[in-house]
């Protein structure tokens, strides 16, 4: 059976949010956070943040920041329910949920198409903290 055209715009949407989940899931992975260069290869020029502790950050401190206190071959931060919806034919949201030494957030990030070569940037990204099951306290984790 033949696809639909809207079939394949469906198959090209799901392409494009699993590519943006994978480039999600680097940006956890410490081997990236530890190197500028990776970490900005994935940062869109007008990247922002609000991060976990409520603090505002930008392109240059989070990369700054990341390179500082990511431990070269520390754990992978924990993620569950990494879920991802194409909002227009250059922007994808994701929301997930991230564990890191008991502190727990709830995430969303807004991943923009990169006009130049056709990859994703991540333009927005906000960390919400939230309690365990058992009432445990979150601490300050951003990125």
């Amino acid at each position: 059976m033949r696809p639909t055209p809207d079939d394949s715009r469906a198959e090209g949407r799901d392409l494009a949010v699993e590519a943006v989940i994978e480039a999600e899931l680097r940006l956890l992975d410490p081997e990236v956070r530890t190197s500028p260069e990776l970490t900005g290869a994935l940062l869109h020029p007008g990247f922002h943040e609000f991060g976990a502790s409520g603090r505002h950050w930008d392109r240059a401190s989070i990369i700054a920041s990341l390179a500082a206190t990511t431990e070269p071959g520390a754990p992978r931060i924990a993620v569950s329910r990494m879920t991802g919806v194409q909002l227009a034919p250059d922007l994808i949201h994701l929301t997930f949920d991230t564990e890191n030494n008991g502190r727990r957030a709830h995430r969303s990030s807004l991943w923009r198409r990169n006009t130049e070569d056709g990859g994703w940037l991540l333009y927005f990204h906000q960390a919400t903290p939230f309690h365990s099951e058992n009432g445990d306290e979150n601490g300050d984790e951003e990125g």
